[in-house]
């Protein structure tokens, strides 16, 4: 210790030295946790990846379907409509 510092200035510096050492020592633990969890998430999402994309694919292209079949009823049932009155004639 230096005998020229008082002793509270030492201690003070002593436990802030360990405070940055703590803060040092959790912010990598923290980012060795992230990493290893990133690589975790690669390995699992691409099969999670592929099944949505033909659920949705699939979804979509029924969706597409309903819509066209929606709007061909109205024409259809008007054609008819237009037929039955002149087969009444």
């Amino acid at each position: 210790m230096d005998d020229d510092k008082p002793v509270i200035d030492q201690v003070t510096d002593t436990l802030g030295a360990a405070a940055t050492a703590t803060a040092g020592a959790a912010t990598t633990a923290a980012k060795k946790v992230r990493r290893a969890a990133k690589k975790v998430a690669k390995k699992v999402a691409p099969a999670r990846k592929k099944t949505a994309k033909k659920s949705k694919k699939a979804g979509k292209k029924a969706a597409k379907k309903s819509a066209k079949k929606t709007k061909k009823a109205p024409k259809k049932t008007a054609k008819k409509k237009k037929a039955k009155k002149k087969s009444k004639r």
